[in-house]
């Protein structure tokens, strides 16, 4: 097949989707598939690039402060890039793909959507992902003004796709996890001397409000072994300020970086336990990554997460935004730590049925149904 994925930011792997897209082009190659990006940035052979939109300040900042970029729709190499294509698959609800799904409705080019953007992303950047209104309106909005103009959307999460259905999205909804590398798998290494004492508690993702790292400062602080333990925060973004001048009340002083693959899995390699405090995500990669690294999780049992669905059972579950649930949770782990080596290799070998060429063959088989019902409709 001759794909082409449309997402507004590809270059630069500072957010799960943008990592997401770059792994399933690279998997859809390796399928035997010609896959062309549409895209801010230059051109390549596998690539058409778009200016990036310009927004007044205020709006810039916090759209950079989430690590993201937003493309200019620019309709000569949409079409451009449609003409070539087979099917074309919009990942994100923005202007680059509102232009580009109007292109392929009038030249009859076959198209899919992927759903990863939570309206709780954008409102807990305004500091209203609270306000059940506003999140509703968002989801109406994409609903009415996207996605509802599509047959077929890929779902990280059973979790997402049951929300979508909640708010009315009449499109066959793929769920199909995004997917991790196998070369997340279980593997243990030496601390780094200056952590040889510690307990390591590492935590992945972006560093804005509804991710909930002060959650676990704060269950860090109460747990009864405070003094051994050295968080490890890996991510960038808008709430690294505040952060940082939270952590200043623990035992040990926060680290605090952003970790391209390689380094991930080495950190992966020598950490403890990891937490995911969030209480938003469609599915959260990071997660998977860790536990099939061989880290137990510990995870915020959110309503408004898809995250939950990975824990086996409950000790791996804590009250979402309770600091005290979670530090119990921590100090469990600390204390019984052969159950803690069983779990890590439960945990790996769960890990191994998120692994992307599972992944990358169900979104193909979803491209080529989009094909064929459309090649019907030209054709009956």
């Amino acid at each position: 097949m001759k794909i082409v994925l449309v997402i507004d930011q590809y270059d630069s792997a500072t957010n799960g989707t943008t990592i997401s897209a770059r792994r399933f082009a690279r998997e859809l190659r390796e399928h035997g598939n010609e896959v062309k990006i549409v895209a801010c940035g230059s051109s390549n052979e596998q690539k058409i690039g778009v200016s990036k939109l310009r927004f007044p300040p205020i709006a810039e900042n916090i759209i950079k402060s989430q690590g993201m970029e937003l493309a200019y729709p620019n309709k000569k190499k949409l079409k451009f890039a449609l003409e070539w294509a087979d099917v074309a698959h919009f990942m994100m609800p923005f202007a680059l793909s509102y232009r580009g799904l109007r292109l392929a409705e009038k030249m009859g080019v076959p198209h899919t959507a992927a759903f990863h953007v939570q309206p709780e992303n954008i409102t807990f950047s305004l500091g209203i992902g609270n306000s059940t209104k506003c999140n509703k309106f968002i989801y109406d909005f994409f609903r009415d003004k996207f996605y509802n103009r599509f047959s077929h959307i890929h779902c990280p999460s059973e979790f997402i796709a049951s929300q979508l259905k909640q708010h009315g999205y009449t499109a066959k909804l793929h769920v199909i996890s995004n997917g991790i590398s196998p070369t997340f798998c279980y593997r243990k290494s030496l601390k780094p001397k200056e952590f040889e004492n510690k307990f390591i508690i590492t935590t992945i993702g972006r560093l804005s409000a509804e991710k909930r790292h002060d959650v676990l400062i704060s269950a860090v602080n109460i747990s009864k072994y405070s003094d051994s333990i050295q968080l490890v925060f890996a991510g960038q973004g808008p709430k690294k300020r505040d952060i940082v001048k939270l952590s200043k009340s623990l035992h040990n002083p926060l680290i605090l970086n952003f970790y391209n693959e390689n380094e991930l899995h080495e950190l992966l390699s020598y950490s403890d336990l990891y937490v995911h405090p969030s209480d938003v995500e469609i599915e959260a990669i990071s997660c998977i990554e860790a536990f099939a690294s061989g880290l137990v999780p510990i995870i915020a049992n959110s309503e408004r997460s898809a995250t939950p669905q990975f824990a086996i059972d409950e000790r791996s579950l804590f009250e979402a935004g309770n600091p005290a649930s979670l530090a119990k949770k921590i100090d469990y782990w600390i204390e019984h730590k052969e159950n803690r080596f069983k779990s890590e290799l439960l945990y790996s070998e769960k890990g191994k049925e998120y692994h992307l060429k599972q992944c990358v063959s169900k979104i193909e088989n979803m491209f080529i149904e989009a094909i064929e019902q459309s090649e019907y409709k030209i054709y009956a």
